[in-house]
């Protein structure tokens, strides 16, 4: 069961780091345990008798389990987060895959009551002004507190949102946080028809920009890009980790590349002003756009996908965010964006600015041929990737949050009970599942992995469209199961064989890959799947109605992303008339 956070003003510098405890590493048999009831309903009784033999082995009294266990505690009494370190470097920059769909989430927001880039640059405007409120909050120690069930979140991610930006490197990646520098930069970058531009954000005397000094200089921008740009650089940072970071290494060669590049590296954050490519509201389309920029005829050229902050402002309306996770999950990015979205709310006071200030810088690129190959590559790879993936986003309007509410259950279970007997019903079968969940109670918290399949939930989705029959639970272990096994590895002992077994690689073959927004705002969280033959699902529940995004690939042929969608909505409709005949 899983809560928002609610929020309160902190006075002097927020939450003190020591209020909020450190993570603790849990008992070693809790976490076999919880593992084994994980993977009960997964695996046949053959296999599950070997892994219970496997799990006891590891378990016992003075074995490599117990070993490794004491090596995390020690860990833990020397860091004030013994898995975040650890699970950011696994889960995010040892990965090579692409950053665009596979890694970056993007969250795409109602279209906006404008069609034409008069009423673009007013809104981004004002965008920028609350994302630069949000951030002077942060630097002050002015932002409310969060409290989750009375006690406080940890804040320290916050400010490691702006100025940050993923680097590719050969073997992983790793983040680079220039707001630590002496002299924090004071820019942001702005794209625009595959063109870069440096835009200073703060007056000589460090008050930020107005809104109508911000519009003045986003119409010079205008006036200076109205042509596409031919070589779209930023198609280059949504490929191939490896092969990106090849690339990377010979467009830094240039001095005007590396000048350039780090501008945007730079950058407190990036705003990408696309293009029109909606005649109509499409949430598919709008979704896409947010997520990758719809290819490379249309707005994936204005996005640099290793940049932590990316806002994108469509001349026809559209609006969303992207984000890299290596900094920061969603639960962070929510609070940023609740903000600025009640900052825009605030009557609009575009004025003539009354000092003049610098035109802002265009960031230029030298592309030899070897770059230009490069550029190619990425174009073609990103437009495969692209064509791959299916996205289907929906709004469920006979009921939200407020239903299961008033029968005393919790909303996320009920919708996650839902995606497991619709993927059951299409699937005939349950599959590794997972949804996130912020451990921001804790010091240095990220997230850990909810597992919706357990032996209740196969009974329950079995049991369901069985006329025979006439009538929810899941706890964290997968950090710590990765602790243990990157414990051994620190050790420079083996691989343990709970690691290596088949049911390990069931359990973490994650064919169902879900997350929530937690949001007040009518907006749609999007993602790519986690493994080619599994599906993404994210959901906005809002008290009468829910937002979902179901995305899958087209290369499966098992997978499809509108099958799912429409299951979903008929199971969600059978689940309310099962608790509520009356419906």
């Amino acid at each position: 069961r899983r809560a928002s956070p609610s929020r309160s003003v902190a006075r002097g510098h927020g939450v003190p780091f020591s209020t909020v405890p450190p993570q603790p590493v849990p008992p070693l048999a809790h976490t076999l345990q919880r593992y084994l009831k994980a993977v009960e309903p997964l695996l046949p009784p053959d296999e599950l008798e070997h892994t219970r033999e496997a799990v006891r082995r590891f378990g016992q009294e003075g074995g490599l389990g117990e070993r490794l266990q004491q090596g995390l505690e020690k860990r833990a009494r020397h860091s004030h987060n013994w898995i975040s370190d650890w699970w950011v470097q696994w889960a995010y920059l040892e990965s090579r895959q692409p950053l665009a769909v596979h890694s970056n989430p993007a969250i795409a927001l109602p279209k906006l009551d404008y069609s034409d880039w008069r009423g673009q640059l007013v809104f981004a405007s004002k965008l920028i002004a609350g994302v630069l409120d949000f951030k002077a909050k942060i630097d002050s120690g002015r932002l409310p507190v969060e409290y989750l069930r009375g006690r406080p979140l940890c804040t320290e991610l916050f400010p490691l949102l702006f100025s940050s930006c993923r680097i590719p490197g050969p073997k992983h990646d790793y983040v680079a946080h220039y707001s630590k520098a002496r002299r924090a930069p004071t820019h942001i970058t702005v794209v625009r028809n595959y063109q870069f531009f440096q835009l200073e954000v703060y007056n000589s005397d460090g008050t930020p920009l107005t809104e109508g000094q911000i519009h003045s200089q986003l119409c010079r921008i205008r006036s200076q890009s109205w042509k596409m740009d031919k070589e779209p650089m930023g198609i280059l940072t949504s490929e191939h980790r490896n092969t990106w970071g090849q690339a990377y290494n010979r467009l830094l060669r240039d001095k005007i590349n590396k000048e350039s590049v780090r501008a945007i590296e730079k950058g407190i954050f990036t705003l990408c002003l696309d293009s029109p490519v909606m005649r109509v509201s499409d949430e598919n389309r709008m979704a896409a756009q947010m997520l990758h920029g719809g290819g490379t005829y249309s707005n994936s050229g204005n996005r640099w996908f290793d940049k932590t902050l990316q806002f994108v402002v469509g001349e026809d309306g559209s609006f969303g965010l992207l984000y890299e996770q290596a900094t920061a999950e969603g639960p962070i990015i929510s609070t940023l964006l609740d903000h600025v979205l009640e900052y825009c709310k605030q009557p609009v006071s575009v004025r003539a600015p009354l000092i003049p200030l610098p035109m802002p810088k265009k960031l230029y690129f030298y592309i030899d041929p070897e770059i230009k190959r490069d550029i190619e590559q990425a174009k073609q790879s990103l437009d495969i990737l692209i064509n791959d993936l299916d996205i289907n986003c929906f709004t469920f309007r006979r009921f939200g949050k407020d239903f299961p509410k008033c029968l005393d259950l919790s909303p996320n279970s009920f919708i996650q009970v839902a995606l497991q007997l619709a993927y059951y019903r299409v699937h005939n079968e349950i599959c590794a599942s997972c949804d996130s969940a912020s451990l921001r109670m804790f010091r240095g918290g990220r997230t850990d992995f909810i597992r919706s399949p357990t032996i209740q939930a196969l009974q329950f989705v079995r049991a369901f469209d069985d006329p025979s029959v006439s009538a929810l639970q899941g706890q964290a272990i997968d950090r710590h199961l990765l602790g243990l096994k990157l414990q051994a590895i620190e050790e420079g002992l083996s691989v343990p064989k709970i690691f290596m077994d088949t049911a390990y690689g069931l359990a973490t073959h994650w064919k169902l890959r879900t997350g929530q927004v937690l949001s007040n705002t009518d907006s749609v969280m999007c993602f790519g799947p986690l493994v080619p033959d599994g599906y993404a699902v994210c959901y906005n529940p809002q008290p009468d109605h829910v937002h979902f995004s179901v995305t899958a690939f087209n290369c499966c042929e098992e997978t499809n992303a509108e099958t799912l969608a429409v299951t979903v909505e008929n199971t969600l409709r059978h689940l309310q008339e099962l608790l509520q005949p009356s419906a």
